[in-house]
Protein backbone atom coordinates (compact mmCIF):
# COMPACT_ATOMS: atom_id res chain seq x y z
CA UNK A 1 0.00 0.00 0.00
CA UNK A 2 1.57 3.42 -1.32
CA UNK A 3 1.45 5.67 1.40
CA UNK A 4 2.65 9.65 1.76
CA UNK A 5 2.88 11.34 4.83
CA UNK A 6 4.15 15.26 5.43
CA UNK A 7 5.80 16.59 8.66
CA UNK A 8 7.22 19.66 9.75
CA UNK A 9 4.20 22.31 9.05
CA UNK A 10 3.50 24.58 12.13
CA UNK A 11 2.70 27.60 13.79
CA UNK A 12 5.56 30.58 12.44
CA UNK A 13 5.57 34.09 12.02
CA UNK A 14 5.77 36.14 9.19
CA UNK A 15 9.74 35.93 7.84
CA UNK A 16 10.23 32.64 9.31
CA UNK A 17 10.92 29.64 8.15
CA UNK A 18 10.09 26.23 8.20
CA UNK A 19 11.29 22.41 6.47
CA UNK A 20 8.31 20.35 4.96
CA UNK A 21 9.08 16.74 4.42
CA UNK A 22 7.30 13.84 3.08
CA UNK A 23 8.29 10.02 2.92
CA UNK A 24 6.80 7.66 0.82
CA UNK A 25 6.48 4.21 1.75
CA UNK A 26 5.17 0.70 0.04
CA UNK A 27 7.07 1.23 -3.01
CA UNK A 28 10.02 3.30 -4.27
CA UNK A 29 9.44 6.71 -6.28
CA UNK A 30 12.76 7.11 -7.49
CA UNK A 31 12.33 7.29 -10.94
CA UNK A 32 8.94 10.07 -10.41
CA UNK A 33 8.92 13.09 -10.05
CA UNK A 34 7.44 14.71 -6.96
CA UNK A 35 5.56 18.12 -6.10
CA UNK A 36 3.86 19.83 -3.52
CA UNK A 37 1.16 21.73 -3.46
CA UNK A 38 -1.50 23.59 -1.14
CA UNK A 39 -4.77 24.43 -0.57
CA UNK A 40 -6.04 27.53 1.31
CA UNK A 41 -9.43 27.89 2.90
CA UNK A 42 -12.04 28.05 0.44
CA UNK A 43 -9.48 28.36 -2.78
CA UNK A 44 -8.19 25.51 -4.75
CA UNK A 45 -5.36 23.09 -4.52
CA UNK A 46 -2.37 24.96 -6.57
CA UNK A 47 1.13 24.32 -7.50
CA UNK A 48 4.03 25.06 -5.20
CA UNK A 49 7.22 23.13 -6.54
CA UNK A 50 8.05 20.35 -8.67
CA UNK A 51 11.34 18.25 -8.75
CA UNK A 52 11.96 15.88 -11.33
CA UNK A 53 13.10 12.26 -11.07
CA UNK A 54 16.86 13.09 -11.50
CA UNK A 55 16.44 15.80 -8.52
CA UNK A 56 17.82 18.61 -11.02
CA UNK A 57 14.71 19.30 -13.50
CA UNK A 58 12.77 21.84 -10.75
CA UNK A 59 9.74 24.29 -11.46
CA UNK A 60 8.21 27.04 -8.75
CA UNK A 61 5.24 28.62 -8.20
CA UNK A 62 6.02 32.49 -9.21
CA UNK A 63 4.59 33.06 -5.99
CA UNK A 64 7.39 31.38 -3.78
CA UNK A 65 10.35 31.61 -6.06
CA UNK A 66 13.24 32.43 -4.48
CA UNK A 67 11.90 31.81 -1.18
CA UNK A 68 10.94 28.21 -1.03
CA UNK A 69 14.04 25.54 -2.13
CA UNK A 70 12.81 21.46 -3.04
CA UNK A 71 14.45 18.73 -2.47
CA UNK A 72 14.65 15.29 -2.54
CA UNK A 73 16.31 12.30 -1.10
CA UNK A 74 16.07 9.15 -2.96
CA UNK A 75 17.68 6.71 -0.41
CA UNK A 76 15.23 7.64 1.62
CA UNK A 77 12.36 8.09 -0.52
CA UNK A 78 11.75 11.41 0.97
CA UNK A 79 11.43 15.23 -0.59
CA UNK A 80 11.75 18.53 1.15
CA UNK A 81 10.30 22.12 1.09
CA UNK A 82 12.58 24.16 2.86
CA UNK A 83 10.64 27.48 3.19
CA UNK A 84 11.66 30.91 4.21
CA UNK A 85 10.54 34.15 4.15
CA UNK A 86 7.23 33.14 5.07
CA UNK A 87 4.02 35.74 4.34
CA UNK A 88 0.45 35.64 5.91
CA UNK A 89 -0.72 34.66 2.32
CA UNK A 90 1.43 31.13 2.53
CA UNK A 91 -0.77 30.33 5.00
CA UNK A 92 -2.58 26.76 3.53
CA UNK A 93 -2.49 22.91 4.47
CA UNK A 94 0.49 22.08 2.12
CA UNK A 95 0.53 18.39 0.25
CA UNK A 96 3.30 16.31 -1.44
CA UNK A 97 2.21 14.23 -4.78
CA UNK A 98 3.97 11.35 -6.86
CA UNK A 99 3.90 12.47 -10.47
CA UNK A 100 3.18 10.07 -12.70
CA UNK A 101 6.00 10.10 -14.79
CA UNK A 102 9.84 11.27 -14.01
CA UNK A 103 9.30 14.87 -15.09
CA UNK A 104 6.23 16.52 -17.25
CA UNK A 105 5.17 19.52 -19.32
CA UNK A 106 2.09 19.31 -17.23
CA UNK A 107 4.12 19.48 -13.60
CA UNK A 108 1.28 22.55 -12.16
CA UNK A 109 -1.58 20.21 -12.79
CA UNK A 110 -3.35 18.41 -10.02
CA UNK A 111 -3.78 15.61 -12.61
CA UNK A 112 -0.07 15.23 -12.94
CA UNK A 113 0.10 13.27 -9.63
CA UNK A 114 -1.25 10.05 -9.06
CA UNK A 115 -0.38 9.60 -5.31
CA UNK A 116 -1.18 12.03 -2.76
CA UNK A 117 -0.55 12.74 1.31
CA UNK A 118 -3.08 13.79 3.76
CA UNK A 119 -1.16 16.91 4.09
CA UNK A 120 0.28 19.46 6.83
CA UNK A 121 -1.13 23.09 8.11
CA UNK A 122 1.35 25.58 7.89
CA UNK A 123 0.17 28.78 9.50
CA UNK A 124 1.99 32.04 9.22
CA UNK A 125 1.29 35.05 11.40
CA UNK A 126 1.49 38.76 11.18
Amino acid sequence: QVRLVESGGGLVQAGGSLRLSCTASGRSFANNAMGWFRQAPGKERDFVAHIGWTGTTIYYADSVRGRFTVSRDKAKNTVYLQMSSLKPEDTAVYYCAVDRYGSGIRYSSNEEYIYWGQGTQVTVGS
